[in-house]
């Protein structure tokens, strides 16, 4: 019995130390970034490992959100994509710096940005470029990462609830020998794909993002 209560307060603390949560930023800057101080940039592309319109809108939501509290006008993506349209742009000019800014003069900004998200496991993170669009420069470029994500949530759930029903059913049966780790296993393979960002998600995304904007020098 001494080993259950053991192995459930491990869980436990385990579960608290994963819906806390981490996250981290850093940023290059040039110096041209203080010549041109752009104030209105155009969000031209999303990519990476976060799929469909919804995700991506959500994204986009947190990424606009941070960039206003920092002072700067946002042109959103659904204004890129109808000038993709009339102009003929092809979708895969949005990932060049060169063909970026080619949108954005048409879009008559200073500056585009491009977003990129790679999803490793319960870790998120978020590259960010600023460029030039008259010159095609790269003016900034930022990274954010997020922690204890969907995963890592699920995992310190199931551990704590693992370790719980182990522990009530071995007071049960009257043994000592219930495994946790089995339990736990089961519980943390658990979720249900939809086609927007669970909480989760959506929150260690927004910690990603903010994390980025925060290294950007505000208007």
């Amino acid at each position: 019995m001494k080993n259950l209560y053991a192995c459930m307060y491990m869980a436990i603390c385990a579960a608290l130390f994963f819906s806390l949560g981490c996250s981290t930023g850093e940023s290059t800057i040039s110096p041209a970034f203080y010549d041109l101080k752009p104030e209105k940039v155009a969000l031209v592309d999303i990519s990476g490992d976060i799929h469909g319109n919804t995700p991506k809108n959500q994204a986009e939501d947190f990424f606009s959100k941070e960039m206003m509290e920092k002072g700067y006008r946002i042109i959103e993506r659904s204004r890129v994509n109808s000038v993709l349209k009339e102009q003929n742009f092809q979708h895969s000019d949005r990932t060049t710096a060169a063909g970026a800014a080619e949108i954005g003069k048409v879009l008559n900004v200073e500056a585009v940005m491009m977003l990129n998200f790679s999803v490793d496991g319960e870790k998120v993170s978020v590259t960010g470029r600023i460029v030039d669009t008259q010159t095609a420069e790269v003016l900034w470029i930022g990274t954010g990462r997020g922690g204890s994500g969907s995963l890592m949530a699920t995992l310190g759930g199931a551990a704590a609830g693992a370790a719980t029903g182990a522990l009530v059913g071995s007071q049960v049966r009257g043994d000592n020998t219930a495994t946790v780790a089995g339990a736990v296993g089961t519980g943390a393979m658990g979720g249900a794909a939809g086609k927007t960002l669970t909480p989760q998600e959506a929150r260690v995304v927004q910690m990603a993002i903010e994390k980025m904007v925060a290294e950007l020098p505000a208007k």
